[in-house]
Formats: structure tokens, sequence, C-alpha cells
């Protein structure tokens, strides 16, 4: 299976979309070294949020790579950014090496291929899970959670803020629900936090988040710096994580709390 989906109890849906590591052998085998070594996962996410499920939220995460195809892009791969980026199936890591062997690189008839057994899947099992929790609650709340080396100098100047919240700049939620949340950033120490910064969303926040229609959806990027060594990226230190879990769990509270006005 190309994803593991766990339904909510409250109006909750977290959705894991690039810590994922599986790669088809065939495409493994086509790429370089850069490649191989999954760069650009959002190492450990799905184990940031792993509580939630305890709490009621629900729980959708990928298993494939990125790499193989990012479900955070629109499938007709046109463009959500005015920066530099990877499309809807990457050729490039985030600082410009290839990843694929000369010759190698996916044909238009792969890419969709990739689409249809991979992308859509996981885009119709949060489109049922939505409609369902929309029709028992009245309202629905999707989280999209991701992560990123704390530097990349192609895509952004200096260090990220440790955890960046979009809201496609405020369209994709309601504005108390924002609001909420952001007061939650605000009200610790640890971690410094922006919102609608760099990142304001990509298009699973702004396909999904319809606030006048009951759908509200959020995007937090979190700098990988603040939970883990980025030299030693395939290690898990739950001792260090912790303060991050601590807080994400204060955020998904208060998320399962909201009501609609």
């Amino acid at each position: 299976m190309s994803f593991e989906f766990h339904p909510a109890r409250a109006p909750l849906l977290i959705s894991v979309p690039h810590a994922g590591t599986r790669l088809d052998p065939e495409i493994e085998q086509a790429m370089t070294e850069q490649g191989r070594g999954l760069i650009d996962t959002d190492w450990h996410v799905h184990r940031l949020v792993d509580f939630a499920t305890d709490l009621g939220a629900g729980l959708i995460r990928a298993n494939d790579s990125r790499y193989m195809v990012d479900l955070n892009r629109p499938p007709d791969d046109r463009p959500l950014y005015q920066q530099a980026g990877t499309g809807l199936v990457a050729t490039e890591t985030f600082s410009g090496e290839p990843l694929y062997q000369d010759g190698h690189a996916p044909t238009r008839a792969e890419i969709e291929q990739r689409v249809e057994r991979i992308w859509k899947p996981y885009h119709q099992q949060i489109e049922q899970e939505l409609e369902r929790l929309h029709a028992q609650h009245g309202f629905a709340i999707l989280f999209d959670a991701h992560s990123i080396a704390s530097r990349v100098p192609r895509l952004f100047d200096g260090r990220l803020p440790d955890l960046n919240l979009g809201t496609f700049d405020g369209n994709s939620c309601a504005p108390d629900l924002q609001s909420l949340v952001t007061e939650v950033l605000q009200d610790q120490n640890p971690f410094s936090h922006v919102v609608n910064g760099r990142f304001k969303g990509g298009f699973i926040t702004r396909h999904y988040g319809r606030p006048v229609q009951g759908v509200h959806a959020l995007q937090l990027e979190i700098a990988q710096a603040c939970y883990m060594d980025e030299d030693q990226p395939q290690d898990w230190d739950e001792t260090r994580a912790f303060p991050l879990k601590s807080l994400l769990r204060r955020l998904f509270e208060t998320l399962m709390a909201w009501r609609p006005k």
C-alpha cells in the first residue's frame, strides 16, 4: 500500500505526504547516488505526530518517497511558487543535484502511471475522509505536516524559523482558527515561528482549504534542526524531539476543541 490511513474520531485529519522512504526497485536503479539518499525527505514527521490518533485525530501518511511523485503538487504540474522548487516528479534535489542518471529521467507515460498509482489514491482518501468528517461534525480540519532542512540556499536565504505556519494567506481556514493556532505558537519559548512567510501552503492546503464550505486546512513546515541532527537525518532521537511533540500535542488539542462560529 502506498499510504497508511487511520480514520478520525474527531473532526481533524493529519496528512504527512513527504515522510515516506520507499522507492520502486527499478526507479531506485535509475537514480543517482544523491537520489537514492532521499535527502529531501521530511524526516520522521510521522513520528512527531504519531500520538495524534490516540487523541482522536485521523492520520494519512505516505509510504512512498516524494521522489516517486510529490503528493503536495497539482496533478497537472502547474507551478505553485514563484521561487525555485521541484515539480510533480522531481528530477533534481532541492540543491539542484540530478536525481536520475543520464538518459533515465521518467517519461511522460511513467509520470502519468505514478499519478494513477500513488497520487490519486492518496488524494481520494483525503477527499473521502474530509467529506465523512464534514457530514458527521458539520466541518472538518486538515493539518498538513512537513519538515525541511533549516538551510537550503537555493530555495531561501539564511535559516528558516523553526515553525512555519501556512494558511494560503488566510484563505484556507477561518480567521479565528488561524488566530488560535498562532496564539499557541506565540505562547511558547523554545521555537521561533512565522505565519504565511516563505511557506504559505502547498497544493494540499490550497486545494482542500475551503472555509466557506466548512473545510479548513493549515500547513506546518518544520525546520528539521529543531528536532533532529541534520547531519544524521536517518537517526531518530525521541528525547530531542520531545519538546516539539509536546507543542504539537497542544496544537492538535486546540484544533480539536475549536468549533466554527
